[in-house]
């Protein structure tokens, strides 16, 4: 008689990569903006539209989903965490998780980024607002499901009531306040500058909202899929029409432009610092009708982003080390000189201080993203694997 027991882990496996896939995805993309920062104009704007093309525009547009995704994801795998620890277990293993992001932030992201350690200018990421969404993450997994979903919601939904407050009137709790609402900073000293792009409230909310999705894959693939279709569209729709009341959601009003082509634009400018609910919902829809796509089959040609998927934050690190390595060496033949890839830049030119003349066309920045992208998936096909073999603790950290 045929056995069944093997259906379980094969559906397993099925929802887990749609998830991997699509983590996958997002990482590949992201490559695209990092690859503008280091190669692509720092002086130029792709928000401002008063001088920036449609192209530049829509290379950093699309390159939005990508930290919403990162930190929506970061949720569910806490939640799928669940099928083999406990919580208690999982609660441990999310903070000390979350210390060592920050840790990672300060250090080796640091030195990767700018390839000094004099500590003159350091602007805090994606990283250590992942740390601290995984720490709050930890102390919410022991609540109920329910509430771990609203008190996301309120987070996102809510944390715009507080765009135009001038946070140094909170004097001595002025960096608390911009740690949690900012950006800005956190320390100006006469050596040392911190600043902190990535604010905690709507991430950390993000992150609750993942682990409250990830419920939806200890469902039936049918209820799963009509729901992720279902939340999809419901966000999309919402991010339109809030947009189109133009009344709250986002500090920045879209207005009609010059032409029709940058009014569109103008409707898409959200703001990302920090991600207004209106930057969310645009980004977060489409992310759910992706997984709702994904959920039954991955597409032959898509594999390899599985694969990146698998190890996201090994990816993240070796790309951005092979961007700044890859900036180095253009240096080098263009200039013969490559100081300014390991000078502390100001905020003008980070990460890196360009020379004159240095910039690259769009063209070229997409060139080397791809370059970047085929130079690291061999490295992230052996980690996957590594991974796949071995149960060694440290590999959870990275």
């Amino acid at each position: 008689m045929p056995r069944p027991a093997p259906a379980a882990p094969a559906a397993a496996r099925r929802r887990l990569d749609s998830v991997d896939l699509v983590r996958g995805i997002i990482m590949v993309i992201m490559a695209l903006d990092h690859t503008r920062d280091y190669f692509g104009d720092a002086a130029a704007s792709p928000t401002n539209l008063a001088s920036a093309s449609a192209a530049l525009f829509a290379t950093r547009w699309i390159t939005n989903i990508c930290a919403p995704v990162f930190f929506l994801l970061a949720g569910t795998g806490a939640y799928l965490a669940l099928r083999r620890r406990s919580r208690p277990t999982l609660s441990r293993y999310l903070v000390t998780r979350g210390l060592w992001l920050i840790v990672l932030e300060f250090t080796v992201m640091r030195f990767i980024l700018q390839f000094n350690v004099d500590y003159h200018l350091t602007i805090l990421t994606v990283l250590w607002a992942l740390g601290w969404s995984m720490i709050v993450l930890g102390a919410l997994v022991h609540l109920p499901v329910s509430v771990v979903a609203a008190f996301g919601v309120v987070l996102i939904a809510g944390h715009n009531v507080l765009d135009g407050i001038d946070l140094a009137r909170f004097g001595a709790f002025a960096p608390l306040a911009v740690a949690l609402h900012g950006p800005g900073m956190l320390y100006n000293g006469a050596r040392v500058v911190i600043f902190a792009a990535y604010p905690l409230i709507p991430w950390i909310g993000v992150t609750a909202v993942g682990f409250a999705l990830g419920q939806v894959y200890d469902w039936s693939a049918e209820r799963r899929q009509r729901t992720l279709w279902r939340l999809g569209v419901a966000l999309t729709v919402a991010f339109v029409a809030l947009r189109a009341v133009n009344v709250y959601g986002d500090p920045v009003r879209w207005s009609v432009q010059h032409s029709g082509t940058f009014t569109v634009l103008s409707f898409l400018n959200t703001t990302k610092y920090p991600p207004s609910l209106l930057f969310l919902l645009m980004t977060l829809g489409p992310a759910l009708l992706m997984l709702a796509a994904f959920d039954a089959t991955t597409p032959r040609v898509l594999r390899p982003a599985l694969v990146v998927g698998r190890v996201p934050m090994f990816y993240y690190l070796l790309h951005f080390l092979v961007i700044h390595l890859l900036a180095m060496a253009a240096a080098l033949v263009r200039y013969g000189d490559a100081s300014g890839m390991t000078q502390s830049p100001t905020f003008d030119w980070y990460p890196i201080t360009q020379p004159p003349g240095w910039p690259a066309s769009l063209p070229v920045v997409y060139l080397v993203c791809a370059t970047v992208v085929l130079l690291v998936y061999p490295a992230c096909r052996w980690y996957a694997a590594l991974r796949a073999r071995r149960t060694d603790w440290w590999l959870g950290y990275l």
